[in-house]
């Protein structure tokens, strides 16, 4: 048996940030506590040269060399100079790579980092929900001048389903409730208007809609929030704020959230 070494020395080399190899590296470690390993990092290698570097360094510690390298080219490399200066190496992902390829019966992308990019999403998209909901009905009109979208429209325009199928798109989205009683926030006024999004819809479709919603609440459809007259007073009152903000109008009497949704997130991104 080998002589053991007290403190081995392992470098984690990534052509991205390598904390995937750090992490199972420090997993694996743990099972012999109270022994520790001297982490190297040597992250974004891109090239031979930092490839020689490392190998060369490696040679020298009697170290092992733990690599995470998704680009072809350069894992071989690597695995030549290591077995070329005699040092341990470990390919933590080719092996995962290769019987995933196998599976999917596809070509993997080779493209370093993008379990970062994937993680960026994620916490875009959590805190875009986040701001959805604390912003959602215009419970503070400071979301207006912070939004990326801002959705206006009378009750029952899907103003809170569309601020949440944005949220999942990571578009930061207030909306704001218009009622001829109430006045808008100020900030309506001094945001952008090609930020602001005015919803409108059919008043024999809205009268439908608020009808439905009142029987499912166990009370009566001739409400005045179903009447007629009152639904054309509130359509009025909201074309009127949106015609003083100047905002892009979309009628949505026939349309899903996820077709709505679509034509906004066309307007932005264009």
């Amino acid at each position: 048996m080998s002589k053991m070494i007290p403190k081995p020395i392992v470098y984690v080399v990534s052509d991205s940030a390598g904390d995937t190899a750090e992490s199972v590296l420090k997993a694996a470690a743990i099972q012999f506590h109270p022994n520790i390993v001297d982490i190297r990092r040597a992250p974004y290698v891109s090239g031979t040269e930092g490839i020689d570097r490392i190998v060369g360094e490696a040679a020298g510690a009697q170290a092992i060399v733990l690599f995470t390298l998704v680009v072809p080219e350069l894992r071989d490399y690597l695995i030549a100079q290591t077995r070329k200066r005699k040092v341990i190496s470990i390919d933590l992902l080719g092996p995962i790579i290769s019987t995933l390829e196998k599976a999917f019966n596809r070509e993997p992308l080779h493209q370093p980092g993008l379990i970062h990019q994937l993680d960026e999403q994620y916490f875009k998209k959590v805190e875009a929900v986040e701001f959805a909901v604390k912003y959602d009905d215009g419970r503070d009109p400071t979301g207006v001048l912070l939004a990326d979208i801002v959705l206006v429209g009378v009750s029952r325009t899907s103003k809170t389903p569309l601020s949440m199928y944005l949220a999942h798109r990571m578009f930061k989205v207030a909306n704001v409730p218009l009622v001829p009683e109430l006045q808008p926030p100020d900030q309506l006024f001094t945001v952008s208007p090609d930020k602001v999004i005015g919803l409108v819809i059919d008043p024999e479709k809205l009268n439908m809609i608020r009808k439905e919603r009142l029987k499912n609440l166990g009370l009566a459809d001739s409400a005045l929030y179903a009447q007629m007259e009152r639904i054309h007073k509130e359509l009025d009152h909201a074309r009127a704020v949106m015609a003083r903000v100047g905002c892009k109008v979309i009628n949505v009497s026939n349309k899903a959230v996820e077709e709505t949704a679509g034509i906004i997130m066309g307007l932005f991104r264009r």
